[in-house]
C-alpha cells in the first residue's frame, strides 16, 4: 500500500526530473555568411548584418571570409553547411567557380541568399543587390557629360569573372558607345584593391608612354585612388579626372574623397546588411518575399557630396551609439547568461541530490517492507509441506487424547497457523496475556503450544507475540498520527521505552523514524 509519504517521494522525484530537463535554451536560427573578400565595404555590410541581428534575438550569425580565393570560399561554404546552418548568405567570388558549392547547399534544403554578386546557377532562394549594369551605364553617361562628348578614357576593371565587374563594364561601354568622340584607350584589370590598380596602371603607362588620359573610370573608389597615385606621379593630376563606385561614408570613403576633390564622382553602392537580415527572417519564417530585390543607389558629385557626407556622418554617429548600447547590452546579457548557467548548475545539483535522496529513501522503505514481509511470512505464511511431520505429532509427555480421524500434515499446519494468528491478534492489546492464556485459547497445554510453535516457526510463543505486536505497531505508525506512547499501549506494551527498544531491535530504527 502506498502511503502519503511514499507518494510525496515520487512527486519529488518527478519534480527533480523536470528540473534536470529544463536546462536547454530556445533554439536559434543559425545563418552562415560567406564573404568573398575583406575590405571597408564588406566591413560596413558585416556591421549592418550584425545590427540587423540585434533586432532579431533568435538569430546567430557565423561569418567566413575567403579573401578573394575561390578554393577557400568553396571550403568555407561546405564547412558552414556541415556545421548545421539554417540559411546561407553568400557573395560569390566569381560567377562560375563558386556555383557548385552553392548548389550543394541548396540541394540539401538550405535556403540561399545570393547578394551583391551573381552565380551561373539558378539554385538560390533569393538575390539582393544594386543594379551594377545601371551603375556602369550611369557613370559612363556622367563621364561623357563631363568631357562634353570628346576625350580619352581609361577603365580599371574589378576582379575578373565577378558579376559586378562584368556588369559595370558592360554598362559603361554601352554608355560611351553613344559618344563617338569618346575613346576608350584601355581597360586594365584590377581585383578591387588599390594596389592592384597601382600595378595595372603602372604597367599600362609603361606600355603606352605619352598617351593622354582625360578621365579614369574605376569599378570602385579604391582602384580609382590607386590609378590616381600612378598618374599623379606622372604629372597628370591637373588634367585628369577620376571616378569610382562605392560612395562609402566615413574617413577616406568615396563621399569624402569627392567632397575633397580627390575624386570627381562616385556612386553609392548600398550595403544594406540589415535589409538582407530582414529578407533572411522572412524566408526562415515562411513569410512572403521577393526572389530578386534591387536596392536603390545614387550618384555622388561635388554638388551633393557635402550634404551626403553630413547625413552619412550623422547616421554613423547614431550607429556608433547603437553599437555602444549593444556592447553594454551584450555585457549585461553575458553576465545574465553566466548567471543562468550558474543557476542551472545549482538547480541541476539540487535536482540530483533530490533524486539521490528520494531513491535512497525509497530503497530504505523497500528494505523495511521486505523485512516486514519476511517477518509476516515467517509468522503466518508457513508452507505446510515444508514443516516436519514431527511438528504435528502429539507429544509423548502429554496425556493421551481421543483419537481423531487422521489429516494430512499440511492441512493440519494450515489450520493450526490460522487459529494461532486469530488468537494472537485478538490478544495484542492485552498487556497481561501469557503463554498459558494463548495455550488455553488453542486448547493445548503450555508445553504443547511451545513445542508446536517452535517446530513450525522456529520462534517461541513469546517471540511470536512480541513480533506480532511490533508488526501491528509499525502499521499504526504509518497510517495514523498517534504518538509513540499511544501506539506502545495500543499493542500491549506496558512501557514505551521497552517498546522503543524492541522496535529498534526488530526494524533497525526507532518508532519516530517511520514517519520521516
Amino acid at each position: 500500500m502506498k502511503t502519503p509519504i511514499r507518494k510525496t517521494a515520487w512527486l519529488l522525484l518527478a519534480l527533480a526530473a523536470m528540473l534536470l530537463s529544463c536546462s536547454g535554451d530556445r533554439s536559434k536560427y543559425r545563418i552562415g555568411v560567406s564573404q568573398c573578400s575583406s575590405d571597408v565595404w564588406r566591413d560596413k555590410q558585416n556591421a549592418e548584418l550584425k545590427m540587423g541581428a540585434y533586432f532579431n534575438e533568435d538569430i546567430e550569425l557565423k561569418f567566413a571570409t575567403a579573401y578573394d580565393s575561390d578554393t577557400r570560399q568553396i571550403q568555407q561554404i561546405d564547412s558552414l553547411v556541415e556545421s548545421g546552418i539554417d540559411l546561407l548568405i553568400v557573395a560569390p567570388n566569381q560567377i562560375q567557380t563558386i556555383s557548385p558549392a552553392i548548389d550543394r547547399a541548396y540541394d540539401k534544403g538550405i535556403p540561399v541568399i545570393v547578394f551583391e554578386r551573381k552565380t551561373s546557377s539558378q539554385k538560390f532562394t533569393a538575390f539582393i543587390s544594386a543594379d551594377n549594369y545601371e551603375m556602369g551605364r550611369t557613370m559612363g553617361k556622367y563621364v561623357v557629360t563631363r568631357l562634353k562628348g570628346r576625350g580619352q578614357v581609361l577603365e580599371v576593371k574589378g576582379l575578373e569573372g565577378s558579376s559586378p565587374a562584368i556588369e559595370r563594364h558592360n554598362g559603361f561601354i554601352d554608355a560611351i558607345s553613344d559618344a563617338p568622340d569618346i575613346k576608350l584607350v584601355g581597360s586594365i584589370q584590377g581585383d578591387w584593391t588599390e594596389e592592384s590598380a597601382v600595378e595595372a596602371a603602372g604597367q599600362w603607362l609603361a606600355e603606352n608612354p605619352g598617351t593622354a588620359i582625360d578621365y579614369v573610370f574605376a569599378h570602385n573608389d579604391r582602384m580609382a585612388m590607386g590609378a590616381r597615385r600612378v598618374l599623379s606621379a606622372e604629372g597628370r593630376q591637373s588634367r585628369t579626372e577620376y571616378c569610382g563606385i562605392d560612395g562609402l561614408p566615413g574617413e577616406n570613403g568615396g563621399i569624402q574623397l569627392v567632397r575633397d576633390s580627390l575624386l570627381d564622382a562616385s556612386y553609392i553602392y548600398p550595403t544594406h546588411g540589415d535589409q538582407i537580415i530582414d529578407l533572411a527572417v522572412r524566408i526562415l519564417e515562411g513569410q512572403p518575399y521577393e526572389k530578386e530585390t534591387m536596392m536603390m543607389s545614387a550618384l555622388v558629385t561635388r554638388d551633393n557630396a557635402k550634404v551626403l557626407l553630413m547625413q552619412s556622418e550623422e547616421l554613423m554617429r547614431q550607429a556608433d551609439k547603437l553599437d555602444l548600447l549593444h556592447e553594454k547590452a551584450d555585457s549585461y546579457l553575458h553576465k545574465l547568461a553566466t548567471q543562468r548557467i550558474v543557476n542551472g548548475l545549482a538547480l541541476g545539483i539540487i535536482a540530483l541530490l533530490v533524486v539521490v535522496f528520494v531513491l535512497f529513501y525509497l530503497y530504505h522503505l523497500r528494505k523495511i517492507d521486505l523485512q516486514r514481509e519476511r517477518v509476516v511470512n515467517t509468522l503466518w505464511n508457513i508452507k505446510p509441506e515444508n514443516v516436519p511431520a514431527t511438528a504435528v505429532q502429539s507429544q509423548p509427555e502429554e496425556p493421551e487424547v481421543p483419537q481423531q480421524p487422521e489429516e494430512s500434515a499440511p492441512a493440519t499446519v494450515s489450520v493450526f497457523i490460522t487459529r494461532l494468528k486469530e488468537v494472537i491478534e485478538a490478544r495484542l492489546e492485552n498487556s497481561d496475556v501469557s503463554v498459558e492464556d494463548l495455550a488455553a485459547d488453542m486448547n493445548l497445554s503450555r508445553v504443547q503450544l511451545y513445542r508446536k510453535v517452535k517446530a513450525i516457526t522456529g520462534s517461541s510463543p513469546v517471540e511470536l507475540l512480541r513480533t506480532a505486536r511490533l508488526n501491528r505497531a509499525y502499521h499504526i505508525l504509518l497510517t495514523t498520527d498517534k504518538s509513540v506512547s499511544e501506539v506502545a499501549y495500543a499493542v500491549g506494551f506496558t512501557a514505551p521505552s521497552y517498546f522503543t527498544k524492541c522496535f529498534k531491535d526488530e526494524y533497525g530504527m526507532v518508532p519516530g523514524d517511520v514517519r520521516k
